[in-house]
């Protein structure tokens, strides 16, 4: 993939760090404002998460994909207090602000998708619609145990081969049919090269709040920001065995959202890529009827 296809944005937090997001423009020259697609990774990732998605959807989309701080190119932050999402979510709109964006889609994976509700929720007329995945305002307690199992404390790496073999010892149930290749890609996403050594992309103080106290990680009772993004259109993408997003979490938000459109993708966990032809086809279908 060419890595000219976004632009290297970066901007200043409210409170002075130095943040990045990757911004790829619209490849449709005849749409002169085309809509804005933000996304927003999972607790150790980045924007590189997204590389595939953003790149099928600036066919039609201006599409953001974000480094929240602590993680990729955004700085770090010496207060680990911050690393929660309220404040992720506050940088998010510093960022929008930045870029002079009004309205947004929010594509949001795992505390990404936390984020997108507590977004949601406090600025609901900016919100064109919603794709989650694999979250819930529930997160299930194993999947939650898992995380906090690994995160900030895996052992460093000396070579890329160590670092693939890591990477699939945390993630092999998530992609079970992972080819040599994308397990590869999946890694390059994940670290980054310190000459020649494989280095985490993540600040490990980012598990600090979430060992400190279970509600820095997850915020207590989020069904009624759930709630209160009702009217939003909004598609939910579960990994057929995700141990984060339990069934009887989407049965209750199907229930309280009756547009919601939910799609269950298949040999995948905690969580989808986004690049699964299941996910793509739900994805696309969800954003032409926003059109």
């Amino acid at each position: 993939m060419s890595m000219a296809n976004y632009r290297d944005h970066y901007y200043q937090s409210t409170d002075g760090l130095r943040l990045y997001a990757r911004d790829y423009p619209c490849r449709d020259e005849s749409n002169a404002d085309p809509s804005a697609v933000l996304c927003m990774h999972g607790l150790t990732r980045n924007s590189a998460d997204f590389a595939g998605l953003a790149d099928h959807l600036s066919n039609t989309f201006r599409v953001i994909s974000v480094d929240n701080r602590g993680r990729g190119l955004s700085e770090y932050d010496t207060n680990v207090d911050n690393y929660t999402p309220a404040t992720y979510v506050q940088d998010m709109f510093t960022l929008l602000a930045d870029l002079d964006i009004d309205k947004v889609i929010l594509c949001g994976t795992s505390m990404g998708g936390l984020m997108s509700f507590i977004m949601a929720a406090m600025e609901p007329a900016r919100v064109r619609g919603m794709i989650i995945n694999d979250i819930g305002p529930e997160v299930a307690q194993e999947g939650l145990d898992r995380i906090k199992a690994y995160v900030g404390k895996s052992e460093p790496v000396s070579n890329w081969q160590q670092a693939i073999a890591q990477a699939q010892e945390i993630n092999a149930a998530a992609f079970p049919d992972f080819s040599d290749e994308q397990w590869e890609e999946f890694t390059r996403g994940i670290y980054r090269d310190e000459g020649g050594v494989p280095v985490l992309a993540y600040d490990p103080a980012i598990s600090q709040p979430m060992s400190d106290e279970q509600s820095a990680a997850v915020p207590p009772d989020l069904w009624p920001l759930f709630e209160a993004s009702a009217s939003i259109p909004m598609l939910l993408l579960r990994g057929e065995s995700s141990d984060i997003l339990a069934p009887d979490c989407v049965a209750s938000m199907l229930e309280k959202h009756p547009g919601l459109q939910f799609v269950e993708v298949p040999n995948r966990g905690h969580a989808p890529t986004l690049n699964e032809a299941v996910s793509r086809a739900a994805i696309d279908a969800f954003l032409s009827a926003l059109t």
